[in-house]
């Protein structure tokens, strides 16, 4: 006898025909959620000091640009071959050449549409469904959301201020040895806590992993973006690594969506593949932009400068305005700063603060579900001019 009660009405099948998966119950970006809520402040009149997003305010170089109109204006924009534009291909392996002393054959590095499709294709050619992967936290938090939506597990490693919020071969080894990792993903510089990895510390963690058969992988994309000194790739230190890099951050090139991966050999097949089958090939006329983007290096060093200089203002500023304590800026464009002395909670902390004084920075639960309540990451990627506001509308609110 069926038991009526466990059959589903027509109108649960019907509910249940547009139901979510599983996989799709990430937690939001939530910087997205604060950008957001800034256009609207603004689009009532406010005027939006924008610390929320990594998103350089100067354009995309004019090289890149000039590309781009003279393709529009002379060709067709096809496909390209799924790993990239052969020449682009050719400029990276030169960049890394003329950057880094390293050779990298042209053959290991694929072109992706921006830093996030890097990871997509990374996390699938190395892992497995309920593979575990360390990342830091604080960290970038679509690196949790991409590996639990595609099945694997993040595990987070806290960072301290005694190893200057950076990962160690010893943090790595004592996660690895209460349940075995597959992988490793480290950022240097970081994001949100613009901390940096001297060559002896990432070289420390690269041998601890490849002594413990972990897959390495290093998120590059603020390279360029480098203050203390200058950025060590791990690229030069295994040709086993898995990098990924991006036009969006040193190249102003946030919406061209354009990145790369350099990839050990054995990888590079199966990425092809999975590229061919999820996006056939990375837009073409980013990818002609981004060759010649190179050519813009004397601009985008000019731009870096300005980041120099919005960062001196808020390493001095911001302790006259309250907020005293803060983690190492080597590099990237952040501020990663406690406000543990003014809240318990920091999205309550910056949503407040951008409705009381328009400045829009994001809460560090974004990026730190442990200890993030404490934190509010300020991103100084805008004009000095906003930068000195800021600091005198937040001086004027805590104070």
């Amino acid at each position: 006898m069926v038991d009526a009660t466990v059959i589903p009405t027509l109108e649960q099948r019907i509910a249940g025909l547009t139901a979510p998966s599983a996989r799709s119950n990430v937690p939001p970006f939530m910087v997205m959620d604060v950008m957001a809520a800034a256009e609207r402040i603004e689009a009532n009149g406010g005027q939006v000091i924008h610390m929320e997003v990594g998103q350089p305010a100067a354009p995309a170089p004019r090289a890149a640009i000039a590309a781009a109109h003279t393709a529009l204006e002379q060709a067709r924009i096809d496909y390209t071959s799924a790993l990239g534009i052969s020449s682009l291909r050719q400029r990276i392996a030169r960049h890394y050449r003329e950057t880094y002393a390293c050779e990298i054959d042209p053959a290991r590095i694929v072109i992706t549409t921006g830093s996030s499709a890097g990871f997509i294709l990374a996390f699938l050619a190395m892992f497995e469904p309920g593979d575990r992967v360390a990342v830091t936290v604080p960290g970038y938090p679509p690196y949790r959301h991409i590996l639990t939506a595609l099945g694997c597990e993040p595990v987070l490693i806290e960072t301290t201020a005694e190893n200057r919020h950076a990962l160690t071969g010893e943090a790595l080894l004592a996660a690895h040895r209460k349940t075995p990792l597959k992988g490793v993903l480290v950022a240097s510089p970081a994001n949100p806590t613009g901390t940096m990895m001297s060559r002896e510390a990432l070289g420390g963690v690269i041998a601890a992993a490849r002594d413990a058969g972990i897959r390495f992988m290093s998120d590059e994309i603020y390279h360029g973006l480098d203050y203390a000194f200058p950025a060590v790739t791990a690229a030069q230190l295994s040709d086993q690594a898995l990098i990924i890099n991006s036009f969006s951050k040193y190249f102003c090139m946030t919406g061209w969506r354009i990145g790369w991966m350099v990839v050990p050999d054995a990888l590079v097949r199966p990425i092809e593949r999975l590229q061919q089958n999820l996006a056939i090939s990375v837009p073409t006329l980013s990818q002609i932009a981004a060759e010649a983007a190179f050519d813009g290096h004397a601009e985008m060093e000019a731009i870096k400068h300005g980041y120099q200089e919005n960062r001196r203002i808020l390493i001095e500023g911001f302790p006259r305005a309250g907020l005293t304590r803060f983690l190492p800026a080597d590099g990237a464009f952040y501020l990663y700063a406690d406000v543990s002395d003014f809240t318990k909670d920091s999205f309550d902390f910056a949503k407040r603060m951008l409705e009381e004084t328009h400045v829009a920075a994001t809460p560090g639960v974004d990026f730190d579900p442990i200890h993030g309540r404490s934190f509010v990451r300020f991103s100084y990627a805008r004009s000095a001019e906003d930068m000195q506001e800021a600091v005198a509308r937040i001086a004027r609110w805590l104070g």
